[in-house]
């Protein structure tokens, strides 16, 4: 407990992909921002001595205070709102699909995970065991004779029957010596429990499935010396039948002293006293009980005769039979009659054992998981099955669900953990670009996967439900427990299968790249749309024009008016090829080059076509002064010149009130342009959308609300507009859908353009020397 302690505490939580790229775009962002607004205070020095601003230090303050109305209008304020709120939406959808997440920002590392490292019992599998094949040796009289039995039922429920190798039913199968015996082992040799849960009106286990599994089977193979038992056993409670047999033999045998299963020997023995008789029984691998035994129990007459090469190799190929060919996870069975009065267990005591039984257990792949291989594979995402599992009886059932299907041959993709620890470093780092499957495998040998994997760039997600994962899932850039799991488990994870399924995850994966792709939108929606308000007020300075837009009315349209469209584009729904595309690099910018170029190219209309509302209501409007295009620029030295027109006119508030209601209207229209970053509003409509659509319609009742009630419209220095004004705001907002269309269809067609503007880049992830430490 201690050391797994040290080996969470040694892992250092890191960033997620998208908190390092928000904050170098954040950087970035604040450099340009920052050398924006001292550059626009500076190009106006000579305007510090204006008449208007009244002296030098006058003038030198409203010119600072231009350039803070700048920065308002860059900085996206509610950035960190909407990412958040974006992030806890995709947690509600992803909780629907029984993936519950713990940590909010990994909800958008799923989406460039590269290598889904799986569990195979109850992931791919679904975990609920039943013994379906028993092998025993029958006799040697004409040489090794090996029987073979089949079992029915593939619940928990003990109901089944035991048939031999021609199909014929036995009616008592605890007539038979070492079946007797198998059942005596299975539920002695035991520390879980079947109990019938009538709530449910099923049978339900307690502890490891493959321990249930031979409890099922002790319950089938019924008690000797009763030729009544298979009905007998019938006519009781489904509560009594839960485990009347296991309760017998427990009750017939007295448990004195237990060697808990441990990874190393791969088995699990108990020491029973039954009429001052001492018995051990012992449970494990194949290959460990089996290189154990010197001796075997004959089913024909419960003789003993000694273990030789001939019946070894025998067992050893039925064993790779059920595990290949049928994909039967293999258990067998033995017993060693000990000294009389011996109390205690050894390690030592677990040689020349006496074998009973071999028992293969069913445990099917879920019917789901070949599909979410094929999406897997589409979506460029590596998965590697990793199992404690026998190699092959795990390579069985990648073949069944489809792991195995991109490959030719399985040499240099399956390996068992002790083949690929005795490689060299360099073969080491060549395996893990190959590996599909890896066996045998200790926990301490998923933080190892995991580091290597990461030493490679790979964003890692894993699975695990033990104490003992723990370490592993702490690692992962994506930890992945099952519902089914430990506590500890569960706290060490970023996320929590409630159905323990394996096509769970790739629907997590798939929500994830969604959430990324939105997250994106709404930052192109924000940025665009702010680079709009600096386009506005930097150009409304360059022409020497009055100022177009109030501070207050900045963060009106920054806080309210671009808040909900952003939160709604949350809602978008993924594009059809979500899991189609390959899996974008960690380093990769949120803000690539093509991408900032329609940045640029969107919010230069914005800005442009909001300083048109504000000049044409001078110069065109119906109810404006209709003033020439030089005297607008020379508003500032209105008061020291005769004019035909009363300079009060540059402090109505009708060209503002313009100018702030094409850039509301031009960016509702924007935010339709976000539905989707590449297709056209002709495939993904509005009405795809509709929280999109309710946010724009309560936007613009929000902005009429404050045009047109009178304390509000004082609030924000804004007036009424006649219809005449409305047209012309629709004239000069409803064109950025068709750049933006114009644009989308450059990206869908023309891959070769590329605008290469280069942020600085921080690596993605640690240097290995980092790692090491």
């Amino acid at each position: 407990m201690g050391s797994i302690r040290d080996s969470m505490l040694r892992t250092d939580d890191e960033a997620t992909p998208l908190k390092k790229k928000l904050d170098e775009f954040g950087t970035f962002l604040a450099k340009v921002i920052a050398g924006i607004c001292v550059l626009v205070w500076i190009v106006n020095i000579g305007h510090f001595r204006d008449p208007a601003h009244g002296g030098f230090l006058r003038g030198a303050i409203h010119y600072f205070k231009i350039a803070v109305a700048l920065a308002v209008a860059a900085i996206p304020e509610g950035l960190p709102a909407v990412v958040t709120t974006c992030l806890a939406l995709g947690t509600k959808r992803m909780a629907r699909l029984n993936a519950i997440v713990r940590s909010l920002p990994s909800v958008e590392t799923l989406g460039c995970t590269t290598v889904i490292c799986s569990d195979k019992t109850g992931t791919l599998t679904t975990n609920m065991m039943s013994v379906s094949k028993i092998c025993v040796v029958h006799s040697i009289k004409n040489g090794p004779e090996v029987a073979e039995f089949g079992v029915s039922g593939t619940t928990y429920a003990p109901e089944g029957f035991i048939f031999d190798n021609t199909g014929v039913q036995l009616e008592f199968p605890a007539q038979l010596p070492c079946l007797l015996h198998i059942a005596m082992c299975s539920a002695l040799c035991n520390e879980s429990l079947l109990q019938y849960n009538p709530d449910k009106g099923n049978y339900e286990k307690i502890g490891e499935s493959t321990e249930v599994a031979l409890r099922v089977l002790a319950e089938k193979v019924g008690l000797p010396g009763f030729d009544s038992m298979p009905s007998a056993l019938n006519m009781l409670s489904k509560h009594e039948r839960a485990s009347y047999c296991n309760h017998y033999w427990e009750n017939q045998f007295k448990k004195v002293s237990v060697l808990e299963f441990s990874r190393d020997r791969k088995m699990m023995s108990v020491l029973c006293n039954h009429k001052q008789m001492e018995i051990m029984f012992s449970k494990g691998a194949p290959e460990s009980i089996i290189s154990r035994c010197t001796n075997i129990l004959c089913n024909n007459d419960g003789s003993t005769i000694p273990m030789d090469a001939t019946l070894r190799a025998e067992l050893d190929s039925r064993f790779n039979s059920f595990a290949g060919k049928e994909t039967l996870r293999c258990l067998a069975l033995a017993l060693k009659i000990m000294p009389m009065g011996q109390q205690i267990l050894s390690f030592d005591d677990e040689k020349d054992l006496t074998f009973i039984g071999l028992v293969g257990m069913l445990d099917p792949p879920r019917e789901e998981v070949r599909n979410a291989m094929i999406s897997c594979m589409t979506a460029g995402i590596r998965v590697i099955v990793v199992t404690g599992d026998n190699k092959s009886t795990a390579e069985s059932v990648c073949r069944k669900i489809g792991a195995f299907d991109h490959l030719v041959d399985y040499v240099g993709h399956s390996y068992t953990a002790a083949e690929f620890e005795e490689l060299p470093g360099t073969q080491q780092t060549m395996a893990l670009q190959r590996m599909a499957l890896l066996t045998r495998v200790e926990p301490s040998h998923k933080r190892m996967l995991v580091e290597a994997l990461q030493n490679q760039n790979e964003v890692v997600a894993m699975t695990g439900d033990g104490v003992n994962d723990a370490p592993a899932l702490k690692k992962a850039d994506i930890g992945v427990a099952m519902g089914s799991g430990t506590a500890v488990a569960k706290s060490a994870s970023d996320m929590v299968l409630a159905d323990d399924n394996f096509a769970t995850i790739v629907a997590a994966v798939a929500e994830g790249r969604a959430i990324y792709n939105n997250t994106k939108q709404f930052i192109r929606y924000m940025i665009s749309s702010n680079i709009g308000e600096v386009v506005c007020i930097f150009v409304a300075v360059v022409l020497g024009i009055p100022d177009t837009l109030a501070p207050v009315q900045l963060l009106w349209v920054n806080l309210v008016t671009d808040g909900l469209p952003a939160t709604a584009i949350g809602f978008n729904k993924p594009d059809s090829d979500v899991m189609k595309a390959k899996p974008r690099k960690v380093s990769e910018a949120v803000v690539s080059g093509w991408l900032f170029f329609r940045y640029l190219v969107i919010g230069a209309y914005v800005g442009l076509a909001t300083v048109a509302g504000f000049i044409w209501w001078f110069i065109y409007s119906e109810t404006g002064p209709k003033l020439p295009y030089t005297e607008l620029m020379n508003f500032d030295t209105c008061p020291t010149r005769e004019t035909t027109y009363p300079c009060s006119i540059f402090e109505d508030r009708h060209p503002s009130t313009v100018a702030m209601t094409v850039l509301v209207v031009v960016e509702m229209f924007n935010a339709l342009n976000n539905l989707s970053e590449n297709q056209s509003l002709l495939v993904i409509p509005p009405w795809s959308n509709l929280w999109l659509v309710a946010s724009i319609i309560l936007t613009m009742l929000l902005h009429i609300l404050i045009l047109y009630v009178p304390p509000l419209s004082t609030l924000f220095s804004v007036t009424s507009l006649s219809w005449n004004e409305w047209a012309v705001i629709l004239y000069l907002s409803f064109p950025v859908i068709i750049i933006d269309e114009v644009l989308k269809f450059f990206s869908r067609n023309s891959h070769g353009i590329r605008f290469n503007f280069r942020f600085r880049r921080y690596d993605a992830l640690p240097k290995k020397e980092l790692r090491d430490k």
